[in-house]
């Protein structure tokens, strides 16, 4: 609604006073869509992270140098399984990059053949056991891959991320 004001020359027109419009349903949309893709976005930076393969360690599957996704959110991406890849922290040697690459081969609780037992381990202990919150890890490198076998079952704790983009 408008006032009109004539002057001598011309007639102007003016805004009415205290009129304000309603926001539309389509600027709520768009709050809403802002809202979820902040959140989606805060989401990802909190729980999808990038790796680079160090080594030969895991030769013929990953290359040194090949870059890896990977994910901390396991109820997203699903439990981790024997034969999965993970990333774990490097407490172990003086590494360029602060973690490692492995295949999972034995969860906590499960038996490891005696081929893979970790170095020191007697024949007269029978096969080695994983401890409870621990996993077993081995390269697919075996010859020339530094894994459970010297390391020994690696705690839940330090391991990072599950690979779920292998490029």
């Amino acid at each position: 609604m408008q006032q009109s004001v004539v002057t001598n020359e011309s007639e102007v027109s003016l805004p009415a006073t205290g009129v304000v419009s309603a926001p539309t349903r389509h600027s709520h949309r768009s709050a809403w869509a802002l809202v979820i893709f902040l959140a989606f976005a805060f989401f990802v930076y909190l729980n999808v992270h990038f790796a680079v393969v160090d080594g030969i360690s895991m030769l013929p599957t990953f290359k040194n140098g090949q870059r890896l996704t990977f994910c901390s959110a396991y109820w997203l991406v699903g439990p981790i399984r024997d034969n999965d890849v993970v990333i774990i922290k490097d407490d172990y040697k003086d590494s360029k990059t602060g973690f490692i690459v492995k295949r999972i081969y034995k969860l906590a609780g499960e038996k490891v053949d005696l081929g893979n037992s970790p170095r020191g381990w007697s024949i007269a202990n029978g096969l080695y056991t994983v401890p409870q919150d621990s996993v077993y890890v081995l390269g697919d490198n075996r010859p020339k891959s530094e894994d459970s076998r010297y390391l020994g079952a690696i705690p839940m704790s330090k391991v990072l991320g599950k690979v779920i983009v292998k490029p």
